[in-house]
């Protein structure tokens, strides 16, 4: 339908157009999707068998909808995309606050215009990127935010009394009259509030100030809640729960592989570092691993749950780190190192939740136990498993390598080291750039040089050499010469040993 050459009612009714009501509208058009096979909700990964095909059964359903997961799991931006599923525009009438329907007008204005010029009546048309209204649930939020309050300048001001209609200010919901209206961290509502939410849903009247003004809004509602508010904060209250239709349950990604898509997808990296930083696909891998071992930590709060937004300021500040040296060192090109790990640690203590355990660690020595395991769990894709190379009858690839640190050996890996330098310190261990040959014999330069570093990092976290963390990088010595050179803590000093 061309909207441009329709301005007043008799031209709309002299159309083809139809109202439908919002959940009608999504309806149609998902229908059309389907299909089509048209695939819908983009840049949402990892949800195709189990969230997607939930939300478009919720749709078909004409539900309101909860999304009930922990953070950063893409609830908002799912609400967001239903947008897609409007009418590019809808008709309304001129002036309305509410939007109302030419053909079904709800409002005191919007019924007055059409009683004083008919099918005259002025008409303008919506985008449907202009239907969509969000509202961050916060216990200050009040029932004039949401449905609306007496406006006394405007009762003054038109010479009207409070019995009047007219005199009453809108809140966010009536404004949403034919739209889809988010609302998240629902149980941080207060409980009148959602108490008042649970009687427009069922009943479609709003009562503001004594008024019981019947408006039958057409409201596409969409709640998202974290399953820890249910106990830290609030709930959702029995009645509005009973009211939502659809419940839908969100999830982490369930592979390094699709959470490794939603990082690069989101992660805000600049054209220069993408042309002058290469990233392995090991590294891009640790950085999603180190989320899937937060999953699982003793040490971090898991009904807070570890965001995808880890992964996403991680790796960003891993490009980061080895950018710094790059300029540091006047260089025009690098590639990420594992010493570069070291820069993701602000990232990490910024997206997880202590249990005590944790606290007592502190949140930098846990997001290095996290990086550590990230590597042990990750080193049997490339190298041997080292402790069952030690037991094994057969020759032990890493012999060579352990020997020399045996020696009374040290390397110290600074994460400003200039790339000659760094190839010089991981060259000079025996044996360590013939192992790392040895197994994957066709690699880059950089990649061998990588995976060289990898192999010193793998060992330390199979205990068979000590790892210490300096000030921007890491020291590799023997681990049995770490044993004997323990010192004592300062608050040891006065310890008698009997």
């Amino acid at each position: 339908m061309d909207h441009n050459n329709i301005k007043t009612l008799g031209q709309l009714k002299a159309s083809s157009y139809r109202s439908l009501s919002v959940k009608d509208e999504l309806r149609k058009n998902l229908i059309v999707q389907l299909q089509n096979k048209e695939a819908g909700f983009e840049g949402i990964l990892g949800y195709d068998e189990t969230v997607i095909p939930e939300l478009q059964t919720a749709i078909l359903s004409r539900h309101n909808i909860l999304l009930l997961g922990l953070r950063g799991q893409a609830k908002t931006r799912i609400a967001r995309l239903m947008v897609n599923l409007l009418d590019e525009y809808i008709p309304y009438v001129s002036g309305s606050e509410i939007f109302d329907d030419p053909l079904n007008p709800i409002s005191w204005y919007a019924k007055h215009e059409i009683l004083i010029h008919g099918d005259n009546t002025p008409i303008s048309w919506q985008h449907r990127s202009e239907r969509y209204t969000e509202k961050l649930a916060t216990p200050d939020v009040t029932v004039a935010d949401l449905i609306g309050d007496v406006d006394p300048i405007k009762a003054a001001t038109l010479k009207l009394t409070y019995n009047d209609e007219r005199v009453i200010h809108f809140g966010l919901i009536p404004r949403a009259h034919r739209s889809i209206f988010v609302i998240n961290e629902l149980p941080d509502l207060q409980a009148r509030i959602q108490v008042a939410l649970f009687n427009m849903l069922q009943e479609k009247d709003i009562q503001i100030r004594g008024f019981k003004l019947r408006l039958p809004l057409d409201v596409q509602f969409v709640f998202t809640a974290n399953p820890e508010d249910y106990t830290n904060r609030g709930s959702i209250v029995t009645p509005l729960k009973d009211r939502i239709e659809s419940q839908i349950l969100t999830h982490y990604p369930k592979s390094i592989d699709i959470s490794r898509r939603i990082t690069f997808q989101e992660a805000k990296t600049s054209e220069e570092q993408k042309a002058n930083i290469e990233a392995d696909g090991l590294v891009k891998d640790l950085i999603e691993q180190v989320a899937f071992e937060a999953r699982k930590s003793e040490y971090i709060d898991q009904k807070s749950g570890v965001s995808a937004r880890l992964t996403i300021t991680a790796y960003e500040n891993l490009i980061s780190t080895a950018e710094r040296r790059m300029l540091i060192n006047g260089e025009k090109s690098t590639f990420v190192r594992l010493s570069d790990l070291a820069g993701i640690i602000p990232a990490v203590t910024g997206k997880i939740e202590l249990v005590y355990e944790g606290e007592l660690e502190g949140p930098a020595k846990v997001a290095n136990t996290l990086i550590g395991k990230a590597i042990k769990s990750l080193f049997a894709r490339y190298f041997p498993d080292p402790e069952r190379a030690k037991k094994s009858k057969t020759a032990n690839p890493y012999n060579d390598i352990t020997e020399w640190f045996t020696e009374g050996n040290t390397l110290d890996i600074a994460d400003s080291l200039t790339q000659v330098k760094y190839q010089q310190q991981l060259r000079g261990v025996n044996g360590l750039y013939d192992l790392v040959k040895k197994f994957h014999p066709k690699l880059s330069e950089n990649q061998t040089l990588l995976l060289m570093e990898f192999v010193l990092h793998g060992l330390a976290e199979h205990s068979q050499l000590n790892k210490k963390y300096l000030e921007g990088g890491f020291g590799f010595s023997d681990m049995f010469e770490s044993l004997f050179n323990t010192e004592l803590d300062d608050d040891d000093d006065d310890i008698n040993f009997r």
